[in-house]
């Protein structure tokens, strides 16, 4: 069972911000996200069936707790984060979540390892407008190459830096990757207020 802050907590807000301080490019976020964009990031998401889920940058576990509690029986979850503090919050909390310490980059070759080709949804908490540019084309490369047809793949952009260059050139490389644009959703009930992304891979990824 999912613990009762499912991430959001007072403790978890905190160890967000210890870490945005130390690693802002990694981290990305003043806080933890809100449960009401963690439920807009997983409500489409069909996690009840035997599936393959994998989240990139769980941070301190708001969108973990709403992945477990909507998975069923034979679905293999994968949690991805390279802060040590982060994976060790995780698996306290869900001991039996699949967390590992690595890079997204390394996506492809984590899945590969544990027999999860090819993976049915990719969520991810990423602050891929603040990471390095080669990091984010490498991870996208990953993210196209591991989902299977009709996979998708979900994250999200603050409202305020949504027109960032940095944020549109994301956009569009991965509507480029999956074959076509993103689902769009606003989520308010959020600091800041937040527009949800989710991509679907096309049959024939595109170059």
């Amino acid at each position: 069972m999912a613990d009762a802050s499912n991430g959001t907590g007072l403790r978890e807000h905190v160890l967000v911000f210890s870490r945005f301080l130390r690693s802002p490019r990694t981290v990305g976020a003043l806080t933890a996200s809100s449960r009401a964009l963690a439920a807009a990031m997983v409500s489409d998401l069909d996690l009840a069936r035997a599936c393959r889920v994998v989240e990139l940058g769980p941070g301190t576990g708001a969108l973990t707790g709403a992945i477990v509690d909507r998975l069923g029986p034979g679905t293999v979850f994968l949690a991805v984060d390279i802060e040590p503090a982060f994976v060790d919050a995780i698996q306290k909390r869900w001991p039996t979540v699949q967390c590992v310490c690595a890079s997204a980059e390394r996506l492809e070759a984590l899945v590969a390892d544990r027999g999860m080709y090819p993976v049915d949804h990719i969520v991810s908490g990423l602050p891929f407008v603040s990471l390095p540019p080669a990091m984010t084309l490498q991870i996208l490369a990953n993210v196209a190459q591991v989902l299977r047809p009709n996979g998708t793949f979900t994250t999200f952009q603050y409202l305020h830096a949504y027109q960032l260059p940095s944020a549109v050139g994301f956009r569009r490389r991965m509507s480029a990757l999956l074959g076509g644009g993103p689902n769009v959703r606003l989520v308010v009930r959020n600091v800041p207020p937040a527009l949800v992304l989710t991509w679907r891979q096309a049959a024939v990824a595109q170059a």
